[in-house]
């Protein structure tokens, strides 16, 4: 049997930030919650030893989140498996024909949804992750075939 914390089927998430040279990066998230409506607000939890969150400490103002549709399964490993310190997320997704543009941002092909953020604030620092703040600016939903944590589990990604 599986833990408390691994029998939920949470949305997967991709979460694109910039550096401040404006090259992009992009993450797996499932730590993440729409936590007040009006203005609607996500809280999203982020590992310290990553990209995203470097950028996001250096005041990103670009921030796109991404709800992940199942046909973009096979970039899961690419995307939260390998750090963005070390394997160039931007140049494998450009190579790979991965991205298109939304509302002068990059994005992955065939996402379900997009949320552009705004406001980002960090709230609360944990052991390995912290918590971040944000508001919805704008966003745009394609798709109900989204993926989630129990199809990682089912093709072997996680767990």
């Amino acid at each position: 049997m599986r833990r408390p914390w691994n029998i939920t089927n949470v949305a997967v998430y991709s979460l694109v930030t910039y550096s401040s040279s404006f090259k992009f990066n992009m993450n797996i998230c499932t730590y993440v919650s729409l936590v007040n409506m009006s203005p609607k607000t996500y809280v999203i939890a982020i590992d310290y030893n990553t990209l995203t969150y470097q950028n996001l400490i250096q005041q990103c103002q670009n921030v796109v989140l991404q709800i992940l549709s199942k046909e973009n399964i096979n970039i899961v490993r690419h995307l939260g498996k390998k750090t963005g310190f070390k394997f160039k997320k931007n140049e494998y997704l450009k190579k790979n024909q991965l991205i298109e543009n939304w509302n002068n941002h990059v994005i992955l092909k065939n996402t379900s949804a997009v949320l552009e953020l705004r406001n980002s604030k960090k709230i609360y620092e944990f052991d390995d992750h912290a918590l971040f703040c944000f508001e919805i600016k704008k966003s745009k939903s394609w798709s109900y075939n989204t993926l989630h944590f129990n199809d990682l589990i089912h093709q072997k990604i996680i767990l």
